[in-house]
């Protein structure tokens, strides 16, 4: 069996629950409706099972006998506590789930540089939640922890996390313009991971434990087509066999047309907070750190966000000269990504393009028409409003870029508040220290390209070309690249 079953395959109940009466029959219904989603050889080798217990269906995962089939196979040992789901009809044609998710496992095998393994365990793990056929999404959802511990080892590295007490929570409802809009969001405290880096080829050993209070997550969505997503899976277990995926490839490019755009828009971040790093080189810290990530979907005009946040930054001392701690920042906020993005003409050309039958299944020429269409819609890099700051000195940036033939013009504008503060603070250094005394020129040549705004800020507006030059605020400090003669000299 070459399939990993889904972990959400509960999502396979999608037949809506109208005051269905739990008996033996409605066991043997639903393992027919699992089977569509899991395959039947899940169901003949007691993979997944299905009985009534009580008022409900219990639906019994054991991977042993995948475990046992693929270790006689290939070189590995894998472990993992059986677990449980009881699924309960309700008369407006939900189900109701829940499960201990109190769980064990480990798994060890041998890799190309050597042995690797990994144990984990999970306690005290309750999950309760209401999955709706209709949306085939959960309309809400609970779950709860009292502590995770995670250890990992290969050649080079060693891992220890563990957490305490964690909760999570789902929300989903009908969205507006097809598929599902959700939330969730996740709260772990004490999380701690140790690394120890361990090279014995080049002897650099390096251990690190990072240390946070809290840990959290958070996610929305608007648009999910969670319905076409079931759909593709049920026809990757129906067409596992090459010769009847070629047969039946216009039902799967008409699938895969039906779940464009796949979403409208997912945004997501992770956070940490009080976080402390220690580390041979010192101790790190931050009142705050955490990324977030968003992304439209399959669309025409689609953007992509990046964002990292720091507060209450601090470095060990030693990694920077005595005079260089005054201009070390405190809290970053970056904000980049990308914009005008047509990801919906590539996904449909592909489509329309690829043939099962071919070798390859695209056209060779296929990823230079794709380029060429992709940058012909004017793709931008964004830099969003960024700062660099600390209590003297806020360093702002904002700008963008495009590739007209394939040449960079760049537009970004960088302002500076508190920027006398940082000539000062080298000017004073430079009297004792002379690696400060280099910088002073170069801050002063610096500011002399500024602009000061009515507010004290020092301003510089750059735009680079493709034909290579560069202004700042309107002064060119670099000319154009000179035309390359393609005919060669003819003296």
């Amino acid at each position: 069996m070459n399939r990993v079953l889904p972990a959400v395959f509960v999502l396979a109940l999608s037949a809506p629950a109208f005051g269905q009466t739990v008996n033996g029959e409605g066991a043997k219904q639903l393992s027919e409706n699992l089977s569509r989603y899991v395959g039947r050889q899940a169901i003949d080798r007691g993979l997944l099972k299905v009985s009534v217990e009580g008022d409900a269906y219990k639906l019994a995962v054991d991977v042993k006998p995948v475990v046992d089939l693929l270790a006689a196979q290939h070189s590995f040992k894998f472990d993992f506590s059986p677990y449980a789901l009881l699924v309960k009809p309700s008369g407006n044609g939900t189900w109701s789930v829940s499960a201990d998710v109190s769980q064990s496992g480990s798994f060890e095998f041998k890799g190309p540089e050597g042995p690797q393994s990994m144990q984990f365990s999970i306690t005290d793990g309750k999950f309760s939640g209401v999955y709706d056929p209709e949306l085939a999404a959960f309309t809400s959802a609970t779950q709860s922890i009292a502590g995770m511990t995670m250890n990992s080892r290969d050649t080079m590295q060693r891992a220890e996390v563990s957490t305490g007490a964690g909760t999570a929570t789902m929300n989903a409802t009908k969205a507006a313009n097809g598929g599902v809009d959700f939330t969730a969001t996740q709260t772990v405290a004490d999380f701690a991971e140790a690394l120890d880096f361990d090279d014995p080829k080049s002897g650099l050993k390096f251990p690190l434990t990072i240390k946070s209070p809290e840990l959290s997550v958070n996610a929305t969505g608007k648009g999910l087509r969670t319905k076409p997503f079931l759909d593709l899976l049920a026809f990757a277990v129906a067409n596992e066999d090459e010769a009847k995926l070629k047969a039946n490839q216009a039902q799967l490019k008409s699938l895969l047309l039906a779940a464009l755009p796949l979403w409208e828009r997912i945004d997501g971040s992770y956070g940490l907070k009080d976080i402390s790093v220690e580390s041979p080189v010192g101790h790190f810290s931050a009142a705050e750190l955490g990324t977030s990530f968003g992304s439209d979907g399959i669309a025409q005009n689609g953007a992509i966000n990046y964002t990292i946040k720091a507060a209450g930054l601090t470095i060990p001392p030693n990694l920077v000269p005595a005079w260089g701690t005054a201009l070390l920042p405190t809290d970053i906020n970056l904000n980049f990504g990308g914009a005008s993005i047509d990801l919906d003409s590539m996904a449909k050309k592909a489509i329309e393009a690829f043939d099962l039958n071919k070798n390859p299944p695209l056209p060779a020429d296929f990823g230079d028409q794709i380029k060429a269409d992709f940058m012909a819609k004017t793709p931008k890099f964004v830099i969003g409003h960024s700062t660099v700051k600390n209590g003297d000195m806020e360093i702002a940036m904002e700008g963008e870029m495009t590739f007209p033939g394939m040449k960079p013009e760049a537009n970004v504008t960088i302002d500076i508040a508190g920027y006398d503060r940082i000539v000062e603070s080298l000017q004073a250094a430079a009297k004792s220290e002379p690696e400060a005394a280099q910088y002073v020129p170069v801050a002063l040549a610096i500011k002399g390209f500024g602009k000061t705004l009515p507010d004290g800020r020092i301003e510089w507006v750059v735009n680079g070309k493709p034909d290579g030059s560069v202004t700042v605020n309107g002064v060119m400090v670099k000319p154009a690249d000179p035309v390359a003669n393609d005919e060669g000299d003819d003296s």
